[in-house]
């Protein structure tokens, strides 16, 4: 479960979560700790470079959110950040630098690095998604198991239980999700890797590779 450390996935300087998240070892693990980031990082920000628009929201004055956007306390929009017309934050938000958010995307519980784009009809729960990752239109993470048990990280034989009922996916830096994907609960990727559209994807996915189904998944050249 090497691969599915903080260390081997993030680019940790590319987040305000950056220095919390290098005291843990799996990143699920910031899932149940994203609401006390939030306050305890909003009450530090530059208030020459962030406006708490109202209790606990803080949106980056060079951000741009559209009028028809929801963004729920507690949240933080990063610097030059769009969050298009009808996008629903529902509070628990990271949101980084140069990111999209777009038109019916929903996060909830989330932390997304810098330069991440979820852009067009994304759903995306209890997960971490890092840097200059991209979900292609309408691909989501499904953050909770139909039959409601705790999710469990699995790698072939290996696992882990996480003792989460709700938990998306985890995407490392530079990972490409085609469009119309499902991530099921307690997905982890690896950097560098490319989704096909329309996949249903489940477990462990290696770095540098291409995943076309679950039993044919290609490394890159």
């Amino acid at each position: 479960m090497e691969q599915c450390k903080i260390a081997n996935m993030y680019s940790l300087e590319e987040s305000l979560a950056g220095v919390y998240l290098e005291k843990l070892t799996y990143p699920w693990e910031a899932l149940p700790l994203i609401k006390e980031w939030i306050l305890e990082i909003g009450a530090s920000l530059d208030t020459s470079v962030y406006e708490e628009v109202r209790e606990h929201v803080w949106i980056a004055k060079s951000a741009k959110v559209y009028e028809t956007a929801t963004i729920l306390a507690p949240a933080i929009i990063g610097e030059a950040t769009e969050v298009r017309p009808g996008a629903f934050i529902r509070g628990n938000a990271i949101v980084g630098n140069n990111c999209v958010v777009g038109n019916s995307t929903e996060l909830k519980n989330v932390i997304l690095f810098n330069n991440v784009q979820v852009p067009h009809y994304n759903y995306v729960g209890d997960s971490v998604l890092g840097f200059k990752s991209h979900m292609g239109a309408g691909s989501i993470t499904s953050n909770v198991k139909s039959d409601k048990t705790l999710v469990v990280v699995k790698d072939g034989k290996e696992q882990i239980e996480t003792g989460l009922k709700k938990f998306g996916a985890m995407l490392s830096d530079h990972v490409e999700v085609g469009c119309n994907s499902v991530l099921n609960p307690g997905t982890v990727i690896g950097k560098n890797t490319n989704i096909y559209p329309l996949s249903p994807v489940r477990g462990v996915i290696p770095a540098d590779s291409i995943f076309k189904k679950q039993d044919d998944i290609v490394r890159k050249h």
